[in-house]
Order: C-alpha cells, then structure tokens, then sequence
C-alpha cells in the first residue's frame, strides 16, 4: 500500500506539473526606489513568415551607448534569439510621461518599403523588462486576449502607420523581508538560509512581476524636437489612444519616437509572475479532451493486449501438452507462426541499416523521455530561454554511447555473434541521423541566409555545433559500440534451415496494414500536437509538460502494443519477414504526423506568406517527423524482437 501511494503521488505531482508547475528559472531582482531598469528587445518575430529578423533591421531608436547584444545560450541562438540593449530606460517607482526618444532620420525608398513589408507581414516587436515579455492585452466583443510584444504598425485604407509611441506599465511587488527564501516563496527553508545584510530589512525592495505595453500611433510636430536630446520632455502632451491612428509614414520624413511609463503595485509574487504567460488563450490543454481521447486508446489497446494474449497462451499450452511425436503431427496438421521456426531469426535484408536506425532510434527516444521529464519536474520553464533546445542537444550528445551499444549488440546478434564490422556500425550510427539534419538545416539555413534572418544559424554557431557532435557525440557512441562488441550477442532460441520457407501469397499487401497500424499511435497523440505546434509556429507559450510526459508514455505502449499484434499477425500468415514490418509499424506514425503538419499548413497557418516561409516549414517538420519515425519504429522494433524471442524460446524444438 505504501508503493502504491507513492505512485500515486507522484502521478499528482506529474498532473500538477501539466497544470504549470515550474521553476521561475532565473534569480530574483530586487531594486529599491530609484533604480534603474533596462528593457532589452529580441527579434522582430511573425506567425506570416516565420522568420525573425533583428530589431534594428528597421528605423528605430538605438542607445546612446550603441546596440550591445546579450549573452545568449546555445538553444536561444537555434530559436533565433537575438536580444539586445535598448533605449527605454525605466526608474523603479518611478512614473514618467511625456519622454522625448529619438526622432528618425528621413526614411530612404529602401527603408520606407522594409517597413511596409513588414507591416504587411505581421512583424511583432518583443521586449524585456527583467527577464519578463512585454505583454499586451486587446478586447473585442468583451473577450480578452493576451498577447506577447505588439505589432510594429497597422494598415488602414492603404495607407501605413508606425506605432511610435509606447505606453508601459510595469506591476511591482513590495518586499520587507531579505531573505530570498521568503521572497520564493519557500518559507521551510528560511532557517537553514541566513538573512544578508544587516538592517537590509529597514529598506523595502521591489520585485518585477509584470509587464504591460500599450501601443499608440501619434502625431508629432516635428519643429518641437530638433532641440531635444534623448530622454528630454517632449513639450506638449500626447494623447494615447488605442482605437485611432494619426500620422502615416511617408518616404523622406522622419518618425518621432516617445515613450510613458506608470507603475503598480501589485499582489502577484515573484514565483507567480510568469502566470499571465502561461494562461494565454489557445495554450491551455482541454483536459476533459484529451483525457477522453487517451482513455478511449488505452481501453482498446488493453482489449487487443489481452485478447492477443489469451490467443498465445492457448496455442502455447496447448503444444507443451502433447509429445514429441505429436507435436511433429501438429506441426505438419497445423498452419500459423510455428510452421516459420526455422526461418524467424533469418537475417534481414540491410542488417546494418536497421541496427543503425534502431540505435539512433534509441538515443533519439532517450533524448526525447529525459528531456520532457526534466521540463514537468520545472527544470526548463519558460523563464529560461533556449534551456529546452540546449538540454535537448546535451542529452542527445550524452546518449550516442546507447546508440553505440544497441546498434552493435543487435549487429553481433544477427551475425550469431561475429565482431566483424562493429566499428563501422558504431561509426555510421554516429553519423546517420546527424548528418541527415545536416543536410536539411543546411538547406534551410542557406533560405535564412538568403533573407538576412536572425533564424540563420550563424557560421561560427555550425562550427561549434560540428566540434560538440565530433568531439563529444561521436567519441561515445564509438565507446558504446565497444561495450556492444564485448556484451554477449543475444543467443536465438531455434536454429535458422539453411534453405528458406517460401511465403504464401497473401490476401492483401503486407505494407498496407503496415501503413495503417500507424494510426492508433497517432490517435494518442494528435490533440497534443496541435498545442505543440501551435507552440512552435504561432509563438505561444507551451509549458504542460506534465502531461505530455504522460502522453509519450502511453504512445510508447501503444507502438509496443501495435508493433506486437502485427508482428503476430504476420508470423501467422507464415510471413517470417518481420524485421523491418515491425519497425515500420510503429514508424508509420511519422507519416501521419507529416500528412497532419501539411494539413495544420492549409488550414491553421493560412497567412503564411511565401515559398520561402513555406519551404522552411515543411522543412523543419520533415526534420522532426524523422526524428519521430526512428524513435516509434526503435519502440516497435524492439518489442517484437522481446516477443518474437520470447514465443520460441517457449517451443521447444529440436
């Protein structure tokens, strides 16, 4: 019972962390009244092209200390983070208004035309105020909607108008207390933490937890400004309103830039403060839903499971019970999978692929399980930037010496133990599935290169992504081949007959039901993929990792299950060429999820703009179908290989 109420607990502790459970991620900051605070900016971003471009791309202010890029890890640099210094400069507690920031020079033909284009593309503009979005809110009909940055300006009557002029509003919590623990809430801990400075207490601090922007088109009298320097009062008042738009660009004049900026109290907590993100409309998973969906599958896939099982133990039992001379009549009288024994272990046609695959298969799959569990225990929120991508890579780098053991091991094992080649197997695993999204990311980023995208990975970026996979990645699978070398091969069970069974023609073509065992994987997971790549192309925010953990559990049963029951069926029909049937049966699921992203193309992403936009979408799903394919055909493989093993290790024959 004890057992029990752990697992118990811990699938809570799992539901809770799909219901947002995480880690702020990064250290809290706690200013005092009068401090200053920087917004940083990231890349112009667009669910119309899906490609981001550098903020100072276009005419806006710059700093007067010029534009500094921040440090910025391995995973922000792939999404195509590029996050920089900014003008707008902030004083905690400190309301402003009326503040003058540049005013442009005159728009060349060039730059005029850029941002029309970018108008027209949707281009959002992203900034930072600790570690915080800018977030902006909009009604329509009475609904409320959230939304991340803001729109770099609107169209209205062909004509093109510029938001230049921010309202922000920046939410502070007030703090008595020192001690960070308190401040994270986790007030067990405050004995073991000591309290700091001494007397720190007498000064209250202020913690940012939110960030509001609203943007105004205004008009500007460009004669008031040729005096002002940055950060001066802009001399007369400006009137913010949201519904209206004033001035249009027009080529060869200028654009004046202000800014105004109000702060709040507020009750949100520092551990809290990443909330108002994670309840954007469109990210949070209807429970009931999927809830339905995955019971539905588990419950026949529980039924297949236990009828196929009660069939093999019928079959089994009733052969151990009769004699030798009986069993040979039986097997003479008797069609089905014990008529192929002497033919079920033959080697496959391309062994060394398939043992390639299947061992890519399993570094992918490992990398894929660790990463999702340490994002639902909180390790990669949202806070942190580029964590996941980053912690993807590392595991993935960390496992090849798996790939390395399971790719060799199965190659000794269809050689009936020879070590010939090992090395070679152990080399072209290292290489198979990295140099495939080499050659895709290549393409894709030549595309990036092309339109001047910060998405582009850069030069040096490719440089060190080769030096981490052939200094780090490709020394341990090799490593992990060698162990796979010196662990005993896996012994088969029945003798291979030199000459081999013919197999009788089929009533339908085997790679048809092959192709169709890849829909009830499919079924498990396609309402969770929708949020997923809503995530990754419409810019919202993912973070019910606790219930995609649960998701991928059950779509590694269901390809087991899946794979199973086709692998049988197959051996009853005396078609002994399993082996690479078995991996496409959970494979295929790949397929569908690639049929699903063209059709989430059509019909979701109906504003992308562009052969290029669409070519670098089809290009990255066909990268991560790939990837899925190896992961759910290694499942499937490796069940029927236990089963298969398993069946005739209990027959015994001589």
């Amino acid at each position: 019972m004890a057992s029990f109420g752990i697992w118990v607990l811990t699938i809570f502790l799992v539901f809770q962390s799909g219901y947002g459970f995480y880690l702020p991620g990064s250290y809290p900051h706690k200013y005092k009244v009068g401090d200053p605070l920087s917004v940083k900016v990231n890349s112009l971003t667009s669910i119309d092209t899906e490609m981001p471009f550098s903020y100072y791309s276009l005419p806006f202010c710059k700093p007067a200390e010029g534009v500094k890029d921040s440090a910025e890890n391995l995973g922000e640099l792939l999404m195509g983070d590029r996050i920089e210094n900014s003008p707008y400069r902030f004083k905690m507690c400190t309301n402003e208004t009326l503040i003058f920031l540049c005013q442009s020079g005159k728009l060349s033909a060039d730059e005029f035309k850029l941002l029309k284009e970018r108008i027209d593309e949707m281009y959002q503009v992203n900034l930072i105020l600790d570690n915080l979005p800018a977030i902006r809110y909009t009604v329509k009909e009475g609904f409320v909607s959230r939304w991340t940055g803001y729109p770099i300006g609107v169209k209205f009557q062909d004509m093109y108008y510029v938001f230049n002029h921010l309202k922000f509003k920046v939410l502070v919590h007030k703090y008595e207390e020192t001690n960070v623990v308190r401040v994270m809430g986790t007030g067990d801990a405050v004995d073991v933490f000591p309290s700091g400075g001494k007397g720190g207490s007498d000064v209250p601090g202020y913690m940012v937890v939110g960030f509001e922007v609203i943007p105004c088109s205004v008009m500007h009298n460009g004669n008031l400004v040729k005096d002002l320097k940055m950060y001066d009062k802009y001399p007369s008042e400006i009137k913010c309103d949201t519904t209206t738009v004033t001035v249009p660009i027009k080529e060869g004049e200028p654009i004046v830039f202000t800014y105004e900026v109000a702060f709040e109290e507020s009750d949100i907590k520092w551990p809290s403060r990443w909330d108002a993100y994670l309840k954007m409309e469109g990210s949070k998973v209807h429970w009931f839903s999927i809830l339905n969906s995955l019971m539905v599958i588990t419950f026949l896939a529980g039924i297949v499971l236990v009828i196929f099982l009660r069939t093999v133990r019928r079959d089994l039992t009733r052969y151990e019970e009769l004699d030798k001379e009986a069993q040979a009549q039986l097997i003479e009288e008797l069609s089905g999978w014990k008529l192929v024994v002497g033919d079920v272990f033959r080697a496959p046609s391309h062994p060394a692929l398939l043992c390639i695959m299947v061992g890519d298969g399993v570094q992918i799959l490992g990398m894929g399980v660790v990463t999702i569990l340490f994002a639902a225990l909180g390790f990669m929120s949202p806070a942190s930037r580029g964590t996941l991508i980053t912690g993807m890579l590392f595991f993935y780098m960390i496992l090849g010496i798996a790939a390395g053991y399971v790719a060799v091991r199965l190659w000794r094992t269809i050689g009936c133990g020879d070590h010939k080649g090992w090395a070679s197997v152990a080399w072209k695993a290292a290489c198979f599935f990295p140099g495939i999204a080499f050659l895709i990311l290549t393409i894709l980023n030549f595309l990036l290169w092309g339109s001047h995208s910060t998405g582009a990975i850069p030069f040096s970026l490719f440089v060190i992504l080769l030096l981490l996979w052939y200094c780090i990645s490709v020394p341990l699978t090799l490593v992990g081949g060698y162990f796979g070398a010196k662990a005993p091969h896996i012994e088969y069970p029945v003798r291979t007959n030199q000459i081999p069974r013919e197999i009788p023609a089929q009533k339908y073509p085997s790679w048809l039901l092959v192709l169709g065992a890849g829909t009830l994987p499919f079924g498990t997971l396609f309402i969770e993929l929708f949020f997923i790549m809503s995530s990754i192309w419409m810019g919202r925010v993912y973070y019910v990792f606790g219930f995609l953990l649960i998701v991928m559990v059950l779509l590694v049963v269901v390809c087991a299950e899946v794979s199973l029951v086709l692998t049988y069926m197959h051996l009853c029909v005396e078609d002994w060429k399993w082996w690479w049937k078995s991996f496409f049966a959970s494979g295929s699921v790949a397929i569908y999820i690639f049929l699903y992203s063209v059709n989430y193309l059509i019909f979701d992403l109906k504003s992308l703009s562009g052969p290029v936009s669409a070519t670098l979408y089809l290009g990255y799903s066909l990268f991560m179908v790939l990837a899925i394919m190896l992961a759910t055909g290694t499942i499937g493989f490796l069940s029927s290989f236990w089963f298969v093993h398993y069946l005739f290790s209990s027959v015994k024959l001589d």
